[in-house]
């Protein structure tokens, strides 16, 4: 599938489902479920939601449901189901056999957008790493051939070994090769940022709920050209440039990181952990916040979450209030800079358009303020501080 399909390209029509069990963050309309799948190159033709007390051990819908699916799928055409939530192996399997078409869900839905999307040799590493972890749990699907026996003389297996159990340790050696050539890049990356730290490079990352607008920013900051674009996970691959602040602070380093979502696969988690680094090893993070978006305050969270499951909970934080042109004017706020409480405790917060390049010089202003501010923290009695020159 491309990720950039032509007018012209068929989409593959999908059913979303989304099942209500009570939690906060429940998206009743599907929406982000929606860009995803659009995302992916997929054209979601219908939209299910229900109510369940837990998820049924077989089907995860219950069979009444599950006959509803299969009902609405026929009448709109759908070639594949698609759930919100994260579907066990046997569920998948059950569901697949029951509604006889293929049933995914949001977990392999992630993953597919990264392997669109990933460009460098670390993305492309991590995205393997991530879908093999992923297919190891869901040998058992469709395929009958997995459950035959394999054995005798010329064959890969041992006398008796099964084909799942042959593909299982060839998925195994395969995470494991994976993950041996990642240490390596983690270690190149590791060598590049003490070339940093010896230069006494004051670090800031971009980080945010993905769509919030973290390149767009980047791109109006530093004059880059990275790419950006008003869909899900546009950028996957970390890009630093060096952010001239003025003469009294001289070249920062910024960095652009990859988006953050609710449910965010654990394995992707862990397998962009080398990616993730630029935000665990920052001097600040800037918060970047669809401020248009109605939901922003659970994006924060969900954000925050990420940060403290990767050890970054406690970096100093600016939150940028992203898309202001595109706020109602009912919700606009009167001041553009002021104090927002986060996790128990007050961090400073601006509003900006980085389309339209409004408040992007009042941010810079601000940065300049809290990297001397944090050079002056740093300082021993006595000392005088130097902070980075201007570029050339």
């Amino acid at each position: 599938m491309s990720s950039n399909p032509s007018p012209d390209t068929d989409f593959t029509p999908v059913l979303l489902v989304g099942v209500d069990f009570g939690l906060p963050h429940f998206d009743a309309k599907l929406q982000e479920l929606g860009l995803l799948a659009q995302t992916a190159g997929l054209k979601p033709v219908a939209r299910l939601t229900c109510k369940r007390k837990a998820p049924d051990a077989a089907l995860f819908v219950g069979s009444g449901k599950a006959g509803e699916i299969q009902t609405l799928a026929q009448m709109h055409g759908a070639k594949e189901v698609l759930f919100d939530q994260a579907l066990s192996p046997a569920q998948q399997r059950n569901l697949e056999r029951h509604l006889q078409m293929p049933v995914n869900d949001r977990t392999l839905l992630i993953l597919e957008i990264f392997a669109q999307r990933a460009r460098s040799h670390e993305g492309k590493l991590q995205v393997e790493l991530a879908r093999l972890q992923y297919l190891s749990t869901r040998l058992v699907r469709r395929w009958s051939h997995l459950e035959r026996q394999r054995g005798g003389i010329g064959t890969r297996g041992g006398p008796g070994e099964t084909q799942i159990e042959l593909d299982r340790r060839m998925i195994g050696e395969a995470i494991k090769r994976t993950r041996e050539r990642l240490v390596k890049v983690k270690r190149q990356r590791a060598t590049q940022r003490r070339q940093r730290e010896r230069r006494d490079t004051f670090n800031i990352s971009l980080v945010g709920y993905t769509n919030a607008g973290k390149s767009t920013l980047f791109n109006a900051l530093v004059k880059a050209r990275a790419y950006a674009a008003d869909q899900l996970f546009a950028t996957l691959d970390t890009t630093t440039r060096q952010l001239y602040l003025g003469e009294a602070v001289g070249s920062v380093s910024l960095s652009d990181t990859v988006g953050f979502i609710r449910d965010l696969p654990h394995g992707l988690v862990d397998a962009f952990q080398a990616t993730l680094q630029e935000a665990v090893d920052a001097d600040l993070l800037l918060h970047v916040v669809d401020a248009a978006n109605p939901g922003y305050p659970e994006q924060i969270a969900q954000v925050q979450l990420v940060l403290a499951e990767i050890g970054a909970a406690e970096i100093p934080q600016l939150l940028v209030f992203n898309k202001f042109d595109a706020m109602p004017a009912e919700t606009r706020p009167a001041r553009l800079q002021d104090m927002y409480e986060l996790d128990g405790r007050q961090v400073p917060r601006i509003f900006v358009s980085a389309r339209q390049g409004e408040g992007i010089p009042a941010l810079r202003e601000l940065l300049a303020h809290m990297v001397q501010e944090a050079a002056a923290r740093d300082m021993t009695p006595g000392e005088t501080a130097e902070l980075p020159g201007p570029p050339g």
